[in-house]
């Protein structure tokens, strides 16, 4: 097909590849006439944008140039995750054993004929059937272990799908700005990017305003980039940190810098294979790539990493620290897979040597091949101890928890992004809040002003205020706000205007339209393109100035400015009053902060003050308050200069109310134990008011309340370092932190975190919405970032995304942390005691009878069925409002309580009881022949052993319904028809249980049992529930408190790196204990494979993988 453009895709992706000096890009966008002869080409207007109503235009480039999606890498097929389930080396020990036993079944040694006879006797050859048996319940946990990884990649892929189909971005089309999906946009696109943007394109600079880009991401290197028409190349993948423009769209998709990237990395769904070959073939290829300064020309260079430099970056890499349960959990795996080992290797030596000293010293029999059976069944008795002492099921517990949290937070407008944070959200102690948005409505409207040197308390009549003054206030807030910022009328008659884009701006603009004036009438008589100079707003500046050329004075500028009022105010020698402007003292400026700024900010207004300067040529020179105006401007370095002297137009006083529900969650989070702290740029009596409003402070509590210069001043020495001990005199009572940066919200979260106050340590959530957020929301055990109005950065560095940007999101998120942590340890409790009967009775089983009671396939099905099927119900119970009852656990809260020992201690010694009086003395009681067996190599079901396995189960059974409650609670049936999973998952296996007992025959080893004794058995389930009863009245204060279990948090950086795979440092021995850690990673590795696939969406999750993954590394040459 022809191409409508006269430039093609190679052509775009080399100018934007291209590692020239500023200079240097200049003459290569000259080959192409510059940008305008770029947008010729390409067939754009750079004042109109591409035209929406022309849709063979629209698919022509998307013919030609593609779309903005760089296609994922395929998932992993369903079995590709079977073949690596089935890497799992105990797995592969229990298919060995089974095989060999499955054939041994077979062979007969002619010599032992007479004693076959004797001892099979009209019986048929069952004994391949335990073999078999073993390798389908291997095949089981195979297939219930791909299916879990397997639906749990689906979700992932649809989590991000979602986050992705949520960003957009603003694009000029037919004239007019709009907000497109980002895989929409097209090349030729003019679009508009903001400080806090993820550039979704490669693109040039058509217009900037102050604009400074992040490249890191891409480059590695740090400084800020400042953009502009002389140096307008941007790249996908990058930053916006300050500033703002307008980007000419040159490369999308798998042409952008990202697309390159991932296919390099064989990250996407193009020929790999290829990919991998070019990339061996010449790994001292050089890539062009983009220059980050004004030195020689510098390049991206693919190298592979020695081993010696691997070790170095290693010291510099820190890694992810995993959460608090992860921690505790993989330290508690560890632990038990030890005495796993232990237990195993001593079941097996001591039936090994009961069957020599019997066979070979007592019954003196020679030794031949025949004892190859006997020791292989001994090996599976041994393995399948091991099994059961690793709680199998606990890692699906913690990944079904997880996931079903996930899902039902996503109703609750919390957007996981990282599933750890769920739970380490049910342990939060502190949450710092911003105040706008979050813990107010983030509807602004201006309630009162200080205009024409007075204090309106209600907004004046249009006609009480000067016009002069109308027309200065329409042109100061329409013009020096974003563009992006504007009213749409409401559809029906009654509503409210809509807001879009910046509320505080919103507000103002409603102002404007209040005095008469038409925001939109004075943007189009002075375009963006027509702007001298924009200091956008930023936190250190917390104002925002435009400059424009002076709209009756030639060769003359007039600079807008509007920002926080006592900031500005204090820049202001001059006021607007009627037609005149007079002197604004300091006395005058004392006079209005006490009288104006002050009352509004007490009644919980945002105080905003619009001024204005002008520089005139001195020809034209007339007023006091003008400045002379001498050659040009040095922007850059003259801001402090250029901002002073100003003339006070306005002092507005902005209204954003408390949301209804944020004091009852408030007031929640304080019943929780959680302390809530705002964190706000406002006033100091803006915050303090709101605060109030809100619960967070009484009126007579003695909390502080600080300003963020003066809390600088208590937390550092006379060296100017911030000083734990200082900061720890502080934060205990600080509720409110006013006109703070995002250093001093860092400096807080970071202090807060490394204090050691409090004996459980502090677990601090965090909730940020601008880009300098950013390293609080990471330094954060959870950062929140806003949906609506956080920028991408601040998105970025989140673990939940609060899609409402609702205070009260926060709490749900609390409630279902907390329900994730107590499901887990729900399951542990009643996971333990199963591990501690089974392995038990396996192992004085086989010391006191030679065989244990419980055979290998029961242990299986009871460990790897029944616990799987047990951790689907426990873990997805629903959480309740007692959970926000209790205090957190905090950091160093134990895993397993004093008061979950006491019951896994107390139902163990209750069904060990039972299982050994049947063992010993069923016979006589129950009346029925003795099933231990005289010869370990001829076991056959007996009534006996199967009463044993019956009474084992169903007394597991009942206690899975003692295992909901954690606490001492003695209502263990609260709540339980509020669970339909739960007691349907019961129900089954109950019924499952009775089609093996009386059915399974040779394959379960089990005999049928009568009525009686089923109800017998029965009656030991149900006494469970009664022996609960005696358990919970055992005052747990009386145990010591050394039978916690996980009260403290390990260091397991020399455990686990943060893709869940295993450290070399790793012994091979412990690979055998460490499958449960493995797989209790499982979520960790399938959100990093999966941010591999997805990675041109997240630059810092592309770099993580470059470090993680032994692939080629991007670094400067």
């Amino acid at each position: 097909m022809e191409s409508k453009f006269p430039i093609s895709i190679k052509e775009l992706t080399d100018l934007m590849q291209v590692q020239l000096k500023p200079d240097e890009q200049q003459e290569f966008l000259n080959r192409h006439g510059h940008i305008e002869g770029l947008c010729k080409k390409l067939q754009v207007d750079t004042q109109t944008g591409l035209d929406s109503n022309d849709k063979s235009d629209l698919d022509s480039r998307e013919a030609q140039f593609g779309r903005n999606e760089i296609p994922p890498k395929p998932p992993k097929s369903f079995f590709h995750l079977m073949w690596e389930a089935v890497q799992d080396t105990t797995l592969i020990i229990l298919i060995i054993s089974a095989v060999i036993s499955l054939a041994l079944s077979f062979y007969h040694d002619p010599s032992q004929k007479a004693d076959e006879e004797f001892s099979q006797i009209e019986e048929p050859n069952v004994e391949w059937i335990e073999g078999a048996a073993i390798l389908i319940a291997v095949l089981v946990v195979v297939l219930v272990t791909s299916f879990n990884d397997w639906s749990k990649e689906r979700q992932f892929r649809g989590l991000q799908s979602k986050i992705d189909s949520d960003q957009r971005i603003s694009v000029l089309r037919n004239g007019q700005i709009i907000q497109l999906p980002v895989k929409d946009i097209l090349v030729g696109d003019i679009c508009q990017i903001f400080y806090g943007h993820l550039i979704p394109a490669d693109g040039l600079v058509v217009e900037s305003n102050d604009l400074k880009v992040d490249e890191s991401s891409l480059t590695g290197e740090t400084n800020l980039i400042k953009k502009s028409i002389e140096r307008p190349m941007l790249f996908s993948g990058t930053h916006v940190m300050e500033g703002s423009a307008k980007m000419l769209v040159t490369a999308i998709g798998i042409n952008s810098q990202t697309g390159i990237i991932m296919s390099l990395l064989g990250a996407t769904d193009s020929d790999e294979k290829k990919d991998d070959s070019a990339t061996k073939k010449d790994n001292n290829k050089v890539y062009k790539g983009v220059s980050t300064n004004d030195q020689d020309a510098e390049a991206i260079e693919l190298t592979t990493k020695k081993p010696d430099e691997e070790e170095k970056g290693e010291t510099k890499l820190k890694k992810k620290e995993q959460s608090v349960l992860q921690a505790k959990l993989t330290k508690l795996a560890i632990q038990i897979g030890y005495a796993g080992m232990t237990i195993a290797i001593c079941t097996v030596i001591v039936l090994i040597i009961r069957f020599c000293i019997k066979e070979y010293a007592q019954e003196k029999k020679p030794l031949n091949a025949t004892i190859l059976n006997p020791l292989i069944k001994f090996l599976i008795t041994g393995i399948t101890v091991l099994v059961v002492a690793v709680p199998e099921g606990l890692p699906l517990a913690v990944t079904i928890s997880l996931a079903y949290a996930v899902k039902k937070m996503m109703k609750d407008n919390n957007l996981v992004r990282h599933l750890d944070a769920c739970e380490t959200m049910g342990n939060a102690t502190a949450i710092c809040s911003d105040k706008t948005g979050t813990l107010t409505t983030n509807r602004m409207t201006v309630v009162q002003c200080y205009v024409n040197a007075k204090y309106y308390e209600n907004l004046p009549n249009p006609d009480d205020v000067p016009v002069q003054i109308r027309k200065l206030v329409d042109a100061g807030i329409s013009i020096n706000s974003n563009y992006a910022s504007k009213l749409e009328k409401p559809e029906k008659p009654n509503q409210l205007p809509t807001q879009l884009g910046n509320k505080t701006e919103c507000g103002l603009l409603g102002f404007v339209e209040h005095l008469g004036g038409n925001y939109a009438s004075t943007r189009e008589s002075h375009p963006t393109n027509t702007f001298v100079h924009v200091y956008t707003f930023n936190s250190s500046r917390k104002s925002m100035s435009t400059c424009i050329r002076h709209p009756t004075i030639p060769g003359a500028l007039r600079l807008f400015t509007k920002g926080a009022s006592e900031m500005v105010l204090n820049k202001c020698k001059y006021i607007m009053v009627g037609d005149k402007i007079k002197e604004f003292t300091h006395s005058d400026f004392n006079h209005v902060n006490k009288n104006v700024i002050e009352p509004m900010a007490c009644e919980g207004l945002r105080t905003i003050c619009v001024a204005y300067k002008d520089f005139v040529p001195s020809e034209h020179k007339k007023y006091d308050h003008e400045q002379v105006l001498k050659g040009d401007l040095n922007w850059d370095d003259d801001e402090a200069n250029l901002n002073n002297g100003l003339t006070c137009i306005c002092i507005c006083g902005i209204q954003d109310p408390v949301r209804p529900e944020v004091p009852e969650a408030i007031r929640k989070c304080k019943s929780a134990g959680i302390v809530v702290r705002m964190v706000t740029g406002d006033n100091v009596n803006t915050a303090r008011s709101i605060a109030r409003s809100c619960g967070i402070i009484g009126v007579n509590d003695d909390f502080l309340v600080l300003e963020g210069k003066e809390f600088n001043q208590q937390i550092k020495n006379e060296n100017g370092e911030v000083c734990q001990e200082k900061v720890d005199q502080i934060w205990p009572k600080l509720r409110v932190l006013a006109r703070s940066s995002p250093q001093d919200k860092y400096v807080l979260v970071k202090h807060i975190i490394s204090s050691k106050l409090n004996p459980n340590r502090e677990v601090v959530a965090v909730t940020g919405d601008g880009t300098n957020d950013g390293p609080a929301l990471k330094k954060a055990d959870v950062g929140f970032a806003m949906g609506i109005q956080g920028t991408d950065v601040a998105k970025e560095a989140s673990d939940i995304i609060l899609t409402d940007d609702n205070f009260n999101s926060i709490v749900k998120a609390v409630m279902w942390g907390r329900n994730v942590y107590d499901s887990i340890a729900k399951f542990l409790q009643f996971q333990l005691t199963v591990n501690v009967v089974a392995v038990i009775c396996a192992f004085f089983g086989a010391c006191i009878v030679g065989e244990s009671p419980l055979r290998a396939v029961q242990m299986l099905w009871v460990n790897l069925i029944m616990d799987t099927l047990a951790s689907l119900a426990l873990a997805t119970e629903p959480p309740t409002e007692d959970l926000l009852d209790r205090k957190p656990y905090g950091r160093t809260k134990a895993l397993i309580s004093r008061t979950m020992m006491k019951n896994i201690i107390g139902h163990a010694v209750y069904q060990l009881i039972v299982i050994f009086v049947i063992l010993f003395f069923g016979p006589q009681l129950f009346d029925m022949d003795n099933g231990i067996p005289e010869d370990a190599t001829h076991f056959k079901p007996t009534q006996h052993f199967t009463m044993i396995f019956n009474s084992f189960v169903l007394m597991t059974l009942f206690n899975e319904i003692n295992s909901r409650k954690i606490h001492g609670e003695r209502n263990v049936f609260k709540g339980f028809f509020s669970n339909p999973i739960f007691y349907c998952i019961w129900i089954v296996t109950l019924c499952l249980q009775f089609v093996i007992v009386q059915f399974g025959s040779y394959a379960f080893a089990c005999h049928w049992l009568t009525l009686e004794q089923w109800a017998w058995c029965i009656l030991f389930g149900v006494g469970t529930l009664l022996w609960g009863q005696i358990v919970t009245t055992i005052p747990t204060r009386s145990l010591p408190k050394k039978i916690e279990i996980g009260n403290e948090v390990p260091n397991l950086s020399n455990f686990t790196g943060v893709n869940g795979s295993p450290d070399s440092e790793i012994r091979n021995g412990q690979v055998l204990w460490l499958r449960g850690i493995a797989r209790l990673h499982t979520q960790l590795r399938v959100i990093n494979a999966f941010h591999e696939s997805m990675g041109n969406y997240s630059p810092i999750a592309r770099r993580q993988f470059l470090v993680n993954h032994d692939s080629p590394n991007l670094s400067r040459k």
